[in-house]
């Protein structure tokens, strides 16, 4: 790879960030279409169902007047090669005369996977895939939910907590709002935004009342959300009851679920072992409808039962430089009997926000 292809793939992937979060269940690409150093057209993934970024740097072009004939498209990710809601991205590259593809990384779809660069090497493309690992990386950490997704059917579950330096989330009181800084707060919401769905239980909607819904940042939509509620107690006033749309899972059925669903509310039975709701169900299910990223926020009890579990893939652990004493505790979980049974996460990065530490864990 040369100096010049390098320039234009970091290109490619600083368009694929500009994809928003609408682009879900599809993963964010960049496309650029460059002849000797310059720029003929340049796009990314738009809104599900519609155009792609192959198909938005040909039109880019077009509209500018250039001919792509003989130049080279860079990609973030691995042309398509399926019909979709869209046709394959690889066809439009090839019936353009594009003479070159370099793509930064390998599509993990199955429909897609080396498919997409078989179509275009059949065309007399000349294919550079995956030239750099760092570049390859930075693309799969861009779109990790569709990853994962794509290798287990399954979202990539985050839970998000917020704690003193003792592990306390809370004061004996209930008290929780709040441990760590505004700055903290907003980098949570950023994570919320990006997400496909927001899961809390009913612990936390009785106790704290949470809209969870996305605030501070501008966003063309906000995620859905939905309560793990086996009793279908969610309050008919509750303030996850406003804005987007609201999914209740309980355990079973009783007079609470029909007013729930009189007031706009979707609820799902999935009943788990001891009248608890089957986490393994409601994530499968979540998979099962194209979600690429979960984002948990909830309480000891909930957050406990995922991890244990293994239903969550990453946590983000907001940790205030403050001691809180006595009060509730991050997560719930079983009793062990020797410090081995503990699971081991391994520290991802750790980042200072305002005066709070973000650790993020896999």
């Amino acid at each position: 790879m040369t100096e010049q292809d390098q320039h234009w793939l970091q290109h490619a992937v600083r368009l694929a960030e500009r994809a928003g979060i609408e682009t879900s269940p599809n993963p964010r690409v960049g496309c650029v279409i460059v002849r000797q150093g310059q720029v003929l057209g340049e796009g990314w993934t738009q809104p599900v169902g519609q155009a792609h970024a192959e198909v938005q740097a040909l039109r880019d072009a077009q509209q500018h007047g250039h001919d792509v004939r003989g130049a080279t498209a860079y990609v973030s990710l691995e042309p398509c090669s399926h019909f979709g809601r869209t046709p394959p991205c690889a066809f439009g590259l090839r019936d353009a005369g594009i003479a070159r593809v370099v793509a930064a990384a390998g599509d993990a779809n199955p429909l897609v996977s080396g498919k997409g660069f078989a179509i275009l090497r059949d065309a007399g493309i000349d294919v550079l895939a995956e030239p750099d690992p760092a570049l390859a990386q930075q693309v799969r950490e861009m779109n990790i939910g569709f990853f994962h997704r794509m290798k287990t059917g399954l979202p990539w579950v985050r839970l998000k907590m917020a704690a003193s330096l003792d592990g306390r989330t809370a004061l004996p009181n209930g008290q929780s709002q709040w441990i760590t800084s505004p700055a903290a707060r907003e980098d949570g919401h950023r994570w919320r935004a990006r997400a496909d769905v927001i899961l809390t239980g009913i612990g936390t909607v009785l106790a704290d009342n949470p809209q969870l819904n996305v605030r501070g940042i501008d966003i063309p939509r906000q995620p859905p959300k939905w309560v793990i509620d086996s009793g279908f107690r969610t309050p008919l006033q509750a303030g996850v009851m406003q804005g987007a749309a609201l999914t209740v899972v309980g355990a079973s059925d009783n007079p609470q679920r029909l007013a729930l669903q009189n007031a706009g509310v979707q609820t799902l039975l999935m009943p788990g072992a001891a009248g608890k709701v089957d986490l393994q169900e409601v994530i499968q299910v979540l998979g099962s409808q194209q979600c690429n990223e979960v984002h948990v926020e909830a309480g000891a009890a909930l957050s406990g039962a995922l991890v244990h579990e293994g239903l969550v893939n990453e946590i983000l652990l907001y940790m205030a430089p403050k001691f809180l004493g006595a009060g509730a505790g991050v997560l719930a979980l079983p009793e062990m009997q020797h410090v081995n049974q503990a699971r081991m996460w391994q520290i991802h990065d750790t980042l200072q926000i305002g005066r709070d530490i973000r650790l993020c864990l896999r």
